[in-house]
């Protein structure tokens, strides 16, 4: 399950080259924002980047470490980068300049390619900390995740259900591997992670240190699942981290892919193809569920979509909305 892109090798080659045989990506070169090292965006962005690559027809994908979601969604906005996940919260925000983005424009631009995998907002403090719940945070220093990451956003939502106010915990902003070695060495007491579980960085984190994930109550996450659209429900099943011998119920989000709508539509409509040709490929490269069914990856996105995905779609019997929003 942990392999990456080097463990599937000649599979991946084969499948690549016949699946870009002919459609048009000659020359094609695509900047994907991908977030921090260590969570699961970039692995997804590393092991689709070389699936794409693999082909004959010299394609060229540049991955790039960002900020996260909101840096994306800007980024895909100016024009910076033509192809990125971000949380769905966020994009939906982003593109109607609501929640997070009310007093800011519009950010357009891009389109909506597929919902990948739900992710888990996951709260680690280290297993000596004596911190049993959300309550025990008070007081500490918790890492929210970066500026413009969509953890940070539902790290703010979180704690003001749980009703920890600034006051009442030190807020501080660190990318997942920088918040895992703090915690590690003792420098913080907790970080939020917004990802797929089993992620990287937590798994890695849980080899050096025996760690715990903190649990949402039933009443905060029925607060979040009522006060807030994108939420879900979501388990983090027992086993996935060392020493972790409980089911964590929490709550999730669904991850997007995007693109710039400056790609053109034959281009989207093959990206949109490999992704789901190869989704068993993928599947075996990430330590999350992936979306493995076309209906299901259309499901919950308010967002127009691209008309090269959608002209794949159309060829699955899905019909979806494409061009500018009306809201």
């Amino acid at each position: 399950m942990k392999k990456k892109i080097l463990g599937i090798g000649a599979t991946v080659l084969i499948l690549s080259a016949a699946v870009f045989a002919g459609c048009g990506l000659t020359g094609t070169r695509i900047r994907f924002g991908a977030a921090g090292l260590g969570g699961t965006y970039h692995a997804f962005a590393d092991t689709f980047a070389g699936l794409i690559t693999a082909g004959k027809e010299k394609c060229t994908v540049e991955v790039k470490t960002t900020a996260g979601s909101a840096a994306n969604l800007r980024l895909l906005s100016d024009g910076y980068i033509q192809m990125a996940v971000a949380q769905n919260d966020l994009t939906n925000d982003a593109y109607y300049a609501a929640g997070t983005f009310e007093n800011s424009r519009k950010y357009r631009g891009y389109s909506a390619v597929a919902a990948l995998y739900t992710e888990s907002c996951q709260i680690v403090v280290r297993a000596d900390s004596g911190i049993e719940s959300m309550d025990g945070l008070q007081g500490k220093t918790v890492s929210v995740g970066e500026n413009e990451s969509g953890t940070e956003l539902n790290a703010e939502q979180i704690l003001a259900v749980s009703g920890l106010t600034d006051k009442l915990i030190d807020k501080v902003h660190l990318d997942y591997t920088e918040a895992a070695e703090r915690l590690a060495d003792g420098k913080i007491d907790a970080f939020f992670c917004t990802a797929g579980a089993e992620t990287t960085v937590i798994s890695e984190l849980s080899k050096q240190c025996e760690i715990r994930l903190l649990e949402l109550d039933e009443s905060t996450r029925d607060k979040l699942l009522n006060s807030y659209t994108f939420y879900t429900e979501s388990v983090i099943p027992k086993g996935t981290y060392n020493n972790q011998t409980e089911d964590i119920h929490t709550v999730g989000v669904k991850a997007v892919l995007l693109v710039s709508d400056k790609l053109p539509e034959k281009t989207v409509k093959a990206l949109t193809k490999t992704l789901f040709e190869n989704k068993q490929e993928l599947q075996y490269a990430l330590p999350v569920n992936i979306v493995m069914n076309e209906q299901t990856a259309t499901e919950g996105i308010t967002i127009p979509f691209h008309k090269g995905a959608a002209a794949y779609y159309k060829e699955c019997g899905i019909d979806v909305v494409t061009g500018k929003g009306s809201r």
